[in-house]
């Protein structure tokens, strides 16, 4: 009978730190682009660079690279695509501002933007350094959801609430006009990935069989009629049809990622539909917003200026064709609000369908990398949340896109990181700054073999335990343990032959691998 081995020295995997120098390399081409974008623009306007070309190209500069180093301290794991084709369509929209407000449009304001995308990042690269893990964001599971309708309600509050073109969706404090729709999304995804990781066996599972479709129990679907009716609700008091779709796609597009079960989507885009018409048929705003989107060319709309900035955003874009007038060469600052909710069209024009594709690629890089990022993530949560923001961007993209080109109705949400908006810029780089710290913590390599592996150093018959030298079971510490030569010799193993994550528990937002 041979002996049993004591155990040796624990041989934990390690792997260097990348050294982020795709990154660096993206970010240099992105800022290349948005600065090349400044000096064409002032070149074509005043023959010159324009005034400020230096801060505002040194301010775009320090806010990337700035976001960069941070990221290699606190969060060397994280994707390396996601930073740069941010900094990209960021410094677009910042050109584009830029050469409304030189054509001397009111409201456009270069500066601010600037401003707000230097706080954003700020905020960003504050959340990377504190938050080190993602699943803490679970224990404010209801905490967001408070904040989310606190949010959305703030708007109807006499005296707060603002109406801005027939939509009651800004507030304004002391001075300051916020959005807080854009801020209520974030706290809607952290609620609808907390609730769901709970909850997803019994809406996956329960319920009859219906015509091949698996439906859901009555009881189960409260949560989504609760938002259906909240979605509504948006729609009717604050007259916004782009933030009522947005958080009802959301809460759909977040079931069908815990469930998997189609008949959820089907259910959803039932009750939005029927919604939609019953809104349509109640609501006389509801009613003009459709007669616009079906009929922008109806002498009477277009006169009465009702359907005017959509018909010469789609005149915007036509004369642009395939590779666009130039910067500083077309008359975007015809169109109403071309520096905010119809900056498409404006860079349509002077970029033309080119450069459009190009700007919707960088936006689907986004996409994809957070999707990605749900994918590889190790705990429920995770998945669900950055499944969530990621989806939340696309839709807006949809939404925003779908308008100006009269694919669904228009809507007052704006292109993120591209339009001028202070609460856009802040809200969208927090969910970029949470897409990085999730897709640190999915690449980071671990120190726990997988399932159906041994450690490294160890024969291929040696099975993975926990425990300790006295056989007391320690979590998170990986040993080797050899077995007899036959059966019935030596002590056979009585742990586990698998490591245990050391996170793994409803207490800290995992679950087991």
């Amino acid at each position: 009978m041979s002996a049993v081995e004591s155990p040796g020295p624990v041989v934990e995997p390690t792997e260097r730190r990348p050294a982020r120098v795709a990154e660096l390399f993206l970010l240099v081409l992105a800022l290349g682009a948005g600065i090349t974008a400044f000096a064409m623009v002032g070149r074509s306007m005043t023959g010159d660079l324009p005034d400020g070309f230096w801060p505002k190209s040194t301010a775009l500069a320090v806010v990337a690279l700035g976001a960069h180093v941070v990221l290699r301290i606190r969060a060397p794991w994280a994707d390396q695509v996601i930073l740069p084709a941010v900094v990209f369509v960021n410094g677009i929209g910042l050109a584009m501002i830029l050469r409304l407000e030189l054509a001397d449009m009111s409201g456009a304001n270069a500066w601010s933007s600037l401003l707000y995308t230097s706080l954003g990042a700020v905020v960003a690269a504050l959340l990377v350094w504190f938050l080190r893990d993602h699943r803490w964001i679970r224990k404010l599971t209801y905490t967001a959801m408070l904040v989310g309708l606190g949010l959305v309600a703030l708007p109807l509050i006499p005296g707060v609430g603002q109406e801005i073109n027939g939509a009651r969706i800004w507030v304004n404090v002391a001075g300051f006009s916020m959005q807080p729709a854009e801020f209520a999304k974030i706290a809607f995804a952290i609620f609808f990935a907390g609730y769901l990781v709970t909850n997803r066996d019994t809406l996956a599972l329960a319920g009859p069989r219906v015509l091949g479709l698996q439906l859901p129990r009555l009881r189960d679907l409260g949560p989504i009629i609760i938002i259906w009716a909240a979605s509504l609700g948006v729609l009717v008091f604050e007259r916004d049809l782009g933030t009522s779709l947005l958080f009802f796609g959301l809460f759909v597009a977040m079931l069908y990622l815990a469930t998997q079960r189609f008949s959820w989507i089907l259910i959803g885009l039932v009750l939005f539909a029927a919604g939609a018409v019953l809104a349509t048929s109640i609501f006389p705003h509801v009613a003009a917003r459709m007669d616009v989107w079906l009929h922008p060319f109806d002498a009477d709309l277009y006169d009465s200026g009702a359907s005017y900035q959509i018909v010469q955003g789609t005149f915007a874009m036509a004369s642009g064709g395939l590779f666009g007038t130039g910067w500083g060469e077309g008359y975007p600052y015809l169109v109403p609000f071309a520096f905010s909710d119809f900056i498409y069209s404006s860079l349509g024009e002077e970029l033309g369908l080119t450069g459009l594709l190009a700007i919707l690629i960088a936006y689907l890089v986004i996409v994809q990398r957070g999707l990605r990022t749900a994918i590889a993530v190790r705990d429920g949560f995770g998945k669900l949340l950055a499944g969530g923001l990621a989806f939340v961007m696309a839709l807006q993209l949809f939404v925003v896109v779908g308008g100006i080109t009269r694919i669904i109705p228009l809507t007052g949400l704006t292109l993120p990181f591209m339009a001028q908006g202070g609460s856009s810029l802040l809200a969208n780089w927090i969910v970029i700054a949470l897409l990085l710290r999730i897709s640190d913590n999915a690449r980071r390599p671990s120190v726990l073999p997988v399932r159906g592996t041994v450690a490294p150093g160890g024969a291929l018959n040696d099975p993975i335990v926990v425990g300790d030298d006295a056989g007391t079971p320690a979590l998170g510490t990986p040993v080797r343990r050899s077995v007899a030569d036959g059966p019935g010799t030596g002590p056979a193993p009585s742990a586990p032959t698998e490591a245990i994550d050391p996170a793994w528990g409803p207490d800290h937002g995992g679950e087991r691998r």
